[in-house]
């Protein structure tokens, strides 16, 4: 299968991301020494250590972490439901509006990590933006079903399940997820009355 089908298979935007992951993956273990275990000095340089972004000025880290994994199967993981939920919202909302989702909700992730966890924390990985995806995807279907309570339900029972884990970053998780939601619920909304308008044949 060519790289193209790839494309039309998961949507640009969504393989664009998952290209990007695996490419800064590759760098990561060419620095370390190791495919399979990331050194923590590499990921305090890639990823996010929350006091060189709040000592240093290393603000940029709050957009890189989220393309930065610690291990394999954490970017393993990762990758399958980017490209499982990924090309899912990018049909519904298209690729400009599914990268904004991917880089908002991991960013917010981000900072609340920032200012949650201790200074010498260092995280790193796309879950906080996978969170938003999924977020946005139950808040759709909530307002489009007209169940927005079942879906918010179901957003934090699936948050609750993936965050007990040790060594999860559950405040990315939440911030993405929370973000996701909100995001969700503002398309929709308009996704809801485009639905309307061609069932009543009235505008909007």
């Amino acid at each position: 299968m060519s790289l193209e089908r790839y494309f039309r298979r998961y949507g640009k935007a969504t393989f664009t991301l998952f290209l990007i992951n695996v490419a800064v993956y590759v760098l990561e273990s060419v620095l370390s020494g190791n495919p399979f275990s990331i050194s923590i000095e590499v990921l305090a340089r890639l990823g996010q250590w929350n006091y060189a972004v709040l000592n240093y000025g290393w603000w940029w880290q709050l957009l890189t972490a989220m393309f930065v994994h610690v291990g394999i199967l954490h970017i393993g993981f990762n990758m399958y439901f980017l490209l499982m939920l990924g090309r899912q919202l990018e049909a519904i909302l298209g690729p400009k509006r599914f990268i904004m989702v991917y880089m908002v909700s991991g960013l917010v992730g981000n900072l609340i990590t920032l200012f949650v966890l201790p200074p010498n924390s260092v995280s790193a990985g796309a879950s906080g933006a996978l969170f938003g995806i999924v977020g946005t995807l139950i808040a759709i279907a909530g307002v489009v079903g007209r169940n927005m309570q079942g879906a918010i339900i179901n957003a934090f029972v699936l948050f609750l399940i993936n965050s007990i884990l040790p060594g999860v970053n559950a405040f990315a998780h939440l911030g993405g997820l929370v973000t996701g939601i909100a995001i969700g619920y503002y398309y929709g909304t308009k996704i809801r009355r485009h639905l309307l308008a061609m069932q009543y044949g009235y505008g909007w």
